[in-house]
């Protein structure tokens, strides 16, 4: 592992080592687990514009004209069974 350090405001300090405790974890862990989520979101926003950029093959499309049809059956009158 890497060690990264840098300054936040005291405010965030604080929120950070009381939902760490609350969470029971270490700060550390609380924050590397942040970073990576941010990092996970910022990565999913490049793959949608790259998505744009390069349409979906025809393969790749195969399905599209089923993908509406919903269920197969109607299980609406099983809402009940249960009871």
């Amino acid at each position: 592992m890497t060690m990264l350090t840098f300054r936040v405001d005291a405010g965030d300090a604080e929120s950070a080592q009381h939902w760490a405790e609350r969470l029971g974890v270490d700060r550390s862990a609380l924050l590397r687990d942040a970073l990576r989520l941010h990092l996970v979101r910022l990565s999913s926003e490049h793959d949608a514009d790259a998505w744009m950029q390069v349409p979906a093959t025809d393969d790749e499309r195969a399905f599209d004209a089923i993908a509406d049809w919903g269920p197969a059956e109607d299980w609406s009158d099983w809402a009940d069974a249960t009871r």
